[in-house]
């Protein structure tokens, strides 16, 4: 194992999965020894246009070309920060007007709450149980998994979880609450999708009581589920949305977006309440820019549900629980848990990536880029196949 990542890095796990990265060119990963892996999880969800998309490369080196940071976000006019934020806008509806952009997911959920307390002037807020919603001390507080927010306590205050996709639970939403954020999907939950009941009867208890709804769409969004934006497809819409994995084609880029109206109560009591160095990176937001224009011209949302079909058809076997998800983010659900440890293990031998999610030892994650070829899938997935059937 090379030497810094062995002894000068910050490991998070006592295994991580070590792959020594050469280059990586579309789904594939290639490796110092010469090898070819097809990346099945796209750098969990992130690389949905495929790794060095030529025309993500072509906006980031032009963008190189003309200047890096120059201030603070939200001070001057970047061509591309301003341009990306009124094409991303134009792809939102009415209500979603106003982007805030960050480096990462947390962040733009941290910007999200922030936003709500200071707009309701309220401090009560709601996440759900196995949620996940980024690992700074504010998201951390409303993902709903005491393992990971045990160690950490105190987190902020006045936090309740409730039972995801439970109606009679709602009724826990009340005047005290300045937000709900939940996920579409529960993605590092165990990819889990409530019925659109649910959504509807809580954007309906949100708007009653005045709550702001989040919708985290870090993980599902841009693609990912079969629309552009996973809210799309449920008849309801957020109050805030926050954005970031895919976003950029594999470069660092978040945000959260609201309303003109809700966005602007961070301009005073007191002027700057928000503020961001790197948010908004001017290459960052050129390759976003780029990335939002090959999903759309590429129609790469229609493209996740034919993936979802070919996925469903192809993983028949008896070790198989089931496939959940929408569109491009599944998850394949096996009887145990050491066979999927196995079958994880011996895909990758024969060179195909998958990973889990942070809550499950069973169920296996399939996030492929968007754009991979039928070719590759198939191959991909008779891998998948081949080590069950090998088990």
């Amino acid at each position: 194992m090379n030497n810094g990542f062995q002894n000068a890095l910050a490991w998070t796990s006592d295994a991580p999965i070590g792959l020594h990265i050469d280059r990586a060119q579309g789904p594939f990963l290639y490796l110092k020894d010469g090898s070819r892996v097809i990346d099945l999880i796209s750098g969990i969800a992130v690389s949905s246009v495929g790794h060095r998309h030529p025309d993500v490369i072509e906006a980031i080196q032009e963008q190189i070309d003309r200047h890096l940071h120059v201030m603070v976000y939200g001070e001057f006019v970047q061509e591309h920060q301003a341009g990306y934020a009124a094409e991303l806008t134009a792809a939102l509806p009415l209500g979603l007007d106003s982007v805030y952009f960050t480096m990462t997911g947390t962040e733009a959920n941290e910007g999200a709450l922030k936003l709500a307390k200071k707009a309701t002037g309220r401090t009560r807020m709601i996440g759900f149980r196995n949620s996940y919603h980024g690992d700074t001390h504010g998201s951390l507080s409303v993902t709903g998994r005491d393992v990971y927010r045990d160690p950490f306590l105190p987190l902020l205050p006045d936090v309740d979880f409730l039972p995801f996709d439970d109606m009679d639970a709602l009724a826990a939403i009340d005047e005290t609450v300045a937000c709900v954020i939940t996920e579409p999907i529960q993605g590092e939950g165990g990819i889990i999708v409530p019925s659109d009941a649910w959504h509807h009867a809580l954007r309906k208890r949100c708007t009653e009581v005045g709550a702001l709804l989040i919708f985290d769409e870090i993980q599902a969004g841009f693609g990912r589920t079969g629309s552009l934006f996973a809210f799309e497809q449920l008849g309801v819409q957020p109050d805030i949305i926050s954005l970031a994995k895919a976003m950029a084609g594999g470069m660092p880029l978040g945000a959260f977006v609201a309303s003109r109206e809700l966005m602007a109560t961070f301009r005073n009591d007191p002027p700057l309440s928000h503020v961001t160095t790197f948010g908004g990176h001017p290459v960052s937001c050129a390759a976003a820019r780029a990335t939002l224009r090959v999903l759309l011209n590429e129609h790469l949302p229609e493209r996740a549900k034919w993936i979802e079909t070919v996925v469903r058809e192809r993983l028949q076997h008896p070790a198989i629980v089931e496939i959940r998800g929408r569109g491009a983010m599944l998850g394949m659900l096996l009887d145990d848990a050491d066979r999927t440890a196995r079958v994880v293990e011996r895909c990758l031998k024969d060179g195909v990536l998958l990973g889990w999610t942070l809550h499950s030892n069973s169920l296996v994650r399939i996030a492929p880029p968007l754009n991979i070829s039928e070719v590759v899938l198939n191959d991909a997935l008779g891998v998948i196949v081949s080590a069950l059937e090998a088990d």
